[in-house]
């Protein structure tokens, strides 16, 4: 069974991709790690309500709970700051780029927690950093196989090693489309839908057996790369195997579960001289033609026997 995992995101990362400003630096600032993708604005802590309270939550205080304590005696918002700060928050946000009060610089030293300010306002900061914090936990694990997009969709080819992936990969970047993942393919569910990358160390790379490594982004231009892709299909090559029935209308669709989301699947037998980058091309063509509610082959069976019964109906009126 395929180990599914979820990795805890680090505070220092999120600083730094939101560009937020260190204010204060926590003890633990350089380790913390953000385990829930949620954020709280402590709106009932300011009154001193902590039934069902998570510390393990970001905290950002906006406009509506500064001037609440702005208009707090001293000793009362000290209180306050107190009673949030001695929770192990992983940090406390500033937004709008308001003032510190002195106490809260102070009482967050005292218990060593992580202060931080930004210019953005508090409902754009919740939004992002709640889709950034569920990318960063959301389950993932990593599968072989080649991530393409192919006209906006993104194709997950699997199958044996030696089978002709990257080869078609290659053909298919010749063709226009763009590389996400080759060999592993790092999967993450967010909500109901798959995204797919690469591992960094070997992003925008495809390995070819008999030439190497080589460097797509470099070879084929930024145009030819994507860092990361939703994931629409899947299509499994395998050998050609005679006698093995293999579905030619199209009419039974079948599907790839993978992190619990079920994903068209489509199986493409292998043998030399079949056009492989061109028949993935038409099965993502197909596929995104059936997320718009055509399907060619029930079209294709509808005439036919609309066919049949004018056929069926004229001989009887010859009889």
């Amino acid at each position: 069974m395929e180990k599914v995992r979820r990795d805890p995101a680090s505070l220092s990362q999120l600083v730094k991709d939101f560009d937020l400003e260190v204010v204060y630096k926590g003890l633990d600032y350089d380790t913390r790690m953000i385990t829930i993708p949620d954020v709280n604005r402590p709106a009932l802590q300011l009154v001193g309500f902590y039934d069902y309270f998570e510390p393990k939550r970001l905290q950002i205080l906006g406009k509506a709970e500064f001037t609440f304590l702005k208009a707090m005696p001293l000793e009362q918002r000290r209180k306050v700051f107190e009673d949030l700060l001695r929770c192990e928050i992983p940090a406390l946000i500033i937004a709008r780029n308001m003032e510190i009060f002195p106490e809260l610089m102070e009482i967050a030293r005292k218990h060593g927690r992580t202060l931080l300010r930004t210019e953005k306002t508090t409902v754009e900061l919740t939004s992002h950093i709640i889709d950034y914090l569920n990318r960063a936990l959301a389950p993932q694990i990593t599968r072989h196989g080649v991530l393409m997009n192919i006209y906006g969709q993104g194709v997950l080819m699997i199958g044996d090693s030696g089978i002709g992936k990257s080869e078609t990969a290659i053909e298919l970047l010749k063709r226009g489309h763009r590389l996400v993942a080759d060999d592993a393919v790092e999967i993450r569910r967010i909500s109901d839908s798959l995204y797919g990358s690469a591992p960094e160390i070997i992003r925008h790379y495809i390995e070819i057996r008999g030439i190497g490594i080589i460097d797509v982004q470099q070879l084929f231009g930024m145009g030819a790369v994507q860092f990361d892709s939703d994931i629409e299909i899947v299509i499994h090559l395998e050998p050609w195997q005679d006698g093995k029935f293999y579905d030619r209308l199209g009419l039974e669709g079948d599907t790839y579960t993978i992190l619990g989301v079920q994903l068209p699947y489509v199986t493409i037998p292998v043998r030399p001289g079949r056009n492989l980058a061109g028949i993935v091309e038409i099965a993502a063509m197909k596929n995104r033609q059936m997320r718009y509610g055509y399907n060619s082959a029930r079209d294709f069976m509808t005439q036919f026997d609309k066919k049949m019964d004018e056929l069926a109906r004229q001989a009887k009126e010859k009889q």
